[in-house]
């Protein structure tokens, strides 16, 4: 890979391995969302956001994240052992309004750039990006302990926040 790649090469224009590298590994996608809507019957899955809807973040993480490296143990699987795990793509970037503000991919697809606690711009380390709490390490519970019934009690807004 180039030398900051990121600088002068569009989202479209990367190499799959450089699509890759832009993953800042916070493990906020990891994190369950969900969407107020006053007219819904029952949680659904969904690929869009009315104007007058809010997302919200939970400390609730998925039970296949690590939560010490914030890595999918079963990345490779992830998309058929939890079927609504959104594997974010050149395809759907435009629809993104379920990621962070501080997710690398949403910062570059809005002209904002990389953070200085990117691992790109850290010798490819998640020291600074941890150190910065800017990772779910240290913040969640997996799903399979979270009492789901009640899962307002575990909104979150760390994840929202968004450094340089």
């Amino acid at each position: 890979m180039e030398d900051r790649f990121w600088e002068t090469k569009s989202l479209d224009d990367m190499s799959r391995e450089e699509w890759e590298a832009i993953c800042d590994g916070c493990a906020k996608c990891c994190l369950h969302k969900f969407i107020d809507d006053d007219d819904a019957v029952e949680a659904a899955p969904t690929h869009y956001m009315e104007h007058n809807e809010t997302i919200h973040y939970t400390s609730i993480a998925c039970d296949l994240l690590n939560t010490k490296t914030c890595s999918c143990t079963r990345y490779a699987e992830r998309q058929q052992l939890v079927p609504d795990c959104v594997k974010l793509t050149k395809e759907n970037l435009k629809d993104i309004f379920f990621m962070p503000t501080s997710c690398a991919y949403r910062r570059l697809h809005e002209g904002r750039g990389l953070p200085s606690w990117h691992p790109l711009l850290n010798r490819g380390k998640k020291t600074a990006m941890h150190r910065e709490g800017m990772s779910v390490r240290g913040k969640t519970v997996p799903e399979s302990e979270a009492d789901l019934d009640n899962f307002e009690e575990y909104i979150a807004i760390w994840p929202l926040e968004d450094l340089d």
